[in-house]
């Protein structure tokens, strides 16, 4: 039974898909009936691959004595040992190993890994005696230990980086669980504070009063859309877009009349030119496409120039619906045109750099989910637009 410990090394090396080979070409390269990689440390000799023709004993996770092995020695040396009969070596036939064991030839080469830790050994032993003489089976055996240090080098860097990829993973699901949990508790008090501002308005005619209530009241419907974006940004985050419920509607025109009186009437300081020209019944999420066109105006407001008009143009044109928001004012920069439908990106040209950056993500995704685009020029000639382009029926 292998011990705790070791597990994951002999788990590592049997992973290897060229080990099994490796020793068999070891076999075949020395003559020799046994060949294995042991994992070795300063207390244990343990076996992580066999290929055992002598029917030694030793299987994958079995050990021996540390310091009955060679292996030992190399473990401090790191140098290859090499013999070919030991009964007739000077040196061997009065080594502890091979008369403990009964060996006549042996070979063992280190296998070090990258950073330079000793992991084990690549070894072939046998009872009988072996022609190890010729320089290239040593020099083939080293890389065969070189390639399994290798193998084993990669296998970390992989293990790693899936570590750190599974924990990002985490770390992005809390976090979007916790935005979208976030999102919906702030509702409650936000929805009490604009109750108590509309009470509040009906009690007092002072002007001073009225423009604190006003500007309560304006300040919870910009903290509903924010909300509203977060809560869109989780969605779409953990369940692979933002969800939309398309039927065909004869009110399109009207339901985005009303987003332009809204938001004219939540950015006072602003002046719009809109022409909204719907002939035909449209396939689509009139909620949806009003948040998109809102989120297109707000941005319109934040990132555009108050003194010039901002302009919005409806239409339908070749079985699709267009929606055009133009504004004047710094145009984008080349370096923020990649970034501006990603979630937490502000434009930095111009604009005062309000809100979370999910506006254009947020109206982007809505585009993607009815089947369309959204696409952006901006110039100093002709000004920034934004164009939303979806099917205004139900696509085959």
């Amino acid at each position: 039974m292998t011990r705790p410990e070791f597990a994951l090394d002999v788990e590592a090396i049997s992973a290897i898909p060229a080990v099994p080979v490796v020793l068999s070409m070891v076999k075949h390269l020395t003559g020799m009936r046994f060949a294995a990689v042991a994992r070795v440390t300063d207390s244990h000799w343990v076996a992580c691959a066999v290929d055992d023709s002598i029917n030694f004993g030793l299987k994958p996770g079995g050990e021996l004595v540390l310091e009955s092995t060679i292996c030992h020695e190399i473990r401090q040396h790191h140098n290859p040992v090499v013999f070919g009969h030991a009964s007739v070596d000077p040196h061997y036939s009065t080594h502890h190993t091979p008369l403990a064991y009964g060996l006549e030839s042996y070979i063992s080469l280190p296998i070090v890994l990258a950073d330079g830790r000793f992991f084990g050994t690549l070894c072939a032993i046998d009872s009988v005696p072996a022609d190890l003489d010729d320089p290239a089976i040593v020099k083939t055996l080293t890389l065969f230990s070189q390639l399994i240090a290798m193998s084993l080098d990669t296998q970390g860097h992989l293990d790693t980086a899936r570590a750190e990829l599974s924990d990002a993973n985490e770390h992005g699901r809390l976090r979007e669980q916790f935005m979208a949990v976030l999102g919906h508790d702030l509702r409650t008090p936000l929805s009490a504070i604009r109750m108590s501002a509309d009470l509040l308005a009906t009690k007092t005619e002072d002007k001073r009063s009225l423009g604190l209530v006003a500007a309560i009241r304006q300040s919870s419907i910009r903290m509903g859309v924010l909300i509203e974006n977060v809560l869109d940004f989780a969605r779409g985050r953990m369940g692979g877009g933002i969800p939309v419920k398309r039927h065909l509607t004869d009110d399109l025109a009207d339901v985005l009349a009303a987003t332009v009186q809204e938001v004219r009437a939540s950015q006072p300081q602003a002046i719009f030119v809109e022409r909204i020209s719907l002939g035909e019944r449209v396939y689509c999420d009139p909620l949806r496409i009003s948040q998109l066109l809102s989120n297109l105006l707000g941005n319109a407001v934040t990132h555009g120039s108050i003194a010039t008009p901002i302009h919005l143009d409806v239409t339908q044109d070749d079985g699709q619906v267009v929606i055009s928001v133009t504004n004047r004012g710094t145009p984008i920069s080349a370096r923020m045109m990649p970034l501006l439908f990603e979630p937490f990106t502000r434009s930095e040209a111009g604009g005062r750099g309000e809100g979370l950056g999910l506006g254009l993500y947020i109206a982007s995704q809505i585009a993607t989910a009815h089947d369309g685009t959204l696409t952006v020029n901006s110039s100093a000639e002709s000004g920034t637009c934004f164009v939303a382009r979806f099917p205004a029926v139900p696509q085959a």
